[in-house]
């Protein structure tokens, strides 16, 4: 096989902050096995997901353009009801097939309702329902008391989701390199640390909760926030919640992790012990992030912080830098599809991202090239209300467009934690000013149709907001 083609495992978690990876040096979570493939590759430091919601983010993993433009604004099962990805568009997992890839999928899908990943250029499929069988086959049906806050999985840690999702997927892998003469694809979408957050033993006792620190952000009192945030805390009932009542949460939160991350080295060492790693790219990445107690929130809608804005990035493979971190602002979603298309050599679609293939040459002078100098994100509500929020960052300053609420902008190197809303602070003008601007000039140009009407143009480009 040629470099050309070099073997894809893609690995995307579920609701992953970018500070629970060992490797960030961020917060006390063990992840030996991701910190070793950061050390054996490139760590995107600032990667950010372009909008913080599992259905759109993964149809666009797929289609490699904004949801907005192709109508998917939402999660289709939560309603209301929202067009998704459909299998008559484009999908570049079907220009893999055409170059003689193997191709296959295992994991949460979240795509569409009904079409399953053979409709969109994937040979085979190992769904969760794959593992729910197996799971209530050999151990019954499961009693769970703790709701969204999750508790210990009683099934033994080789039985469990993460673990036997990670033998099927060595199992794949097997068959491929046995049956199929060709370069492979293979695609890992875990479910952890989606909440509930249900790690088994050893990794449910590996922290303990009066051991676990404080989120930066935990003493949030939304002074000058929109008023959906505080709003969320009463709807999950939280809102007397103190670190006491957060902290076993949190331990479960990163057991989870460490639970999945066990399950990528079972990965990773079978390719060392195959030969496989020589000739094979290794992505890991999340679709978004978790406020987990950040905030004292919960879940994820209806805000743009970094939490769940800014997510792990790791690129590994032969030919590329070991433990080189790079601080470039990326999407981590948008900008996969024109890299894998880079690396594997298909004809790239009408994509929106990037590729990050110059990112992977050590020899790469970012000072002589031209980057992007912004990061532009979207959301569209959903659960507690279809509320718009659009963001754009350039790493130092964020704003956060709230069309119906309050915006709001935080300087992130001086207040990283995000509990000072600058918005109507006088010396930050011209700024938010020049932010406004940019994000409708980006917004416009990328087909976003939240700005196609002159009353959402007056309060970007003339200031007439409240």
């Amino acid at each position: 096989m040629s470099m050309t083609q070099p073997n894809i495992l893609l690995i995307v978690s579920d609701q992953l902050r970018y500070d629970c990876i060992g490797f960030s040096g961020r917060y006390p979570v063990r992840t030996p096995n991701l910190d070793r493939l950061a050390d054996e590759g490139v760590w995107f430091s600032n990667a950010y997901t372009h909008i913080p919601l599992c259905c759109p983010a993964r149809q666009s993993l797929l289609n490699g353009r904004r949801p907005e433009t192709f109508g998917s604004l939402w999660n289709y099962d939560l309603g209301p009801p929202t067009p998704a990805l459909g299998p008559d568009m484009y999908a570049w997992p079907r220009e893999l097939n055409r170059i003689g890839y193997a191709t296959g999928y295992l994991g949460k899908w979240h795509v569409h309702p009904t079409f399953d990943p053979t409709s969109y250029g994937y040979d085979d499929y190992v769904s969760l329902q794959d593992y729910q069988q197996f799971r209530q086959a050999n151990y019954g049906p499961p009693a769970y008391n703790n709701g969204f806050f999750g508790e210990t999985d009683p099934v033994p840690i080789d039985d469990a989701r993460t673990h036997w999702m990670a033998d099927q997927a060595i199992s794949l892998i097997e068959r491929y390199e046995c049956e199929h003469s060709g370069p492979w694809h293979v695609r890992l979408d875990f479910d952890e640390p989606h909440l509930p957050c249900r790690p088994s033993e050893p990794f449910a006792s590996w922290y303990k909760p009066d051991e676990v620190p404080r989120w930066d952000s935990f003493n949030e009192r939304f002074e000058n926030k929109p008023y959906i945030q505080k709003q969320q805390l009463l709807n999950w009932q939280v809102e007397h919640y103190e670190w006491s009542d957060w902290s076993p949460t949190v331990a479960r939160y990163y057991a989870a992790i460490s639970q999945m991350d066990d399950a990528v080295g079972k990965i990773i060492d079978f390719l060392k012990r195959s030969n496989l790693s020589e000739r094979t790219i290794v992505i890991f990445t999340a679709d978004h992030g978790d406020m987990c107690g950040a905030h004292r929130m919960m879940d994820k809608h209806c805000i743009m912080y970094e939490d769940i804005m800014r997510v792990p990035l790791i690129i590994s493979g032969p030919g590329m830098p070991h433990g080189q971190i790079r601080q470039e602002l990326v999407y981590n979603l948008l900008d996969l599809p024109p890299t894998l298309s880079a690396l594997a050599g298909f004809e790239p679609g009408k994509f929106q991202g990037r590729s990050l293939k110059p990112l992977l040459d050590p020899l790469y002078d970012v000072l002589a090239q031209e980057w992007r100098k912004e990061i532009v994100s979207t959301y569209n509500g959903q659960q507690f209300g279809l509320f718009i929020q659009r963001m754009i960052t350039d790493g130092c300053m964020k704003l956060v467009w709230n069309p119906t609420d309050v915006d709001e902008l935080y300087d992130l190197q001086s207040d990283p934690a995000e509990l000072n809303n600058l918005i109507h602070d006088a010396d930050w003008t011209d700024q938010i000013r020049a932010l406004r601007k940019r994000l409708y000039e980006i917004l416009l140009q990328e087909g976003d149709s939240v700005v196609a009407n002159p009353w959402i143009k007056q309060q970007l480009l003339q200031g007439r907001k409240l």
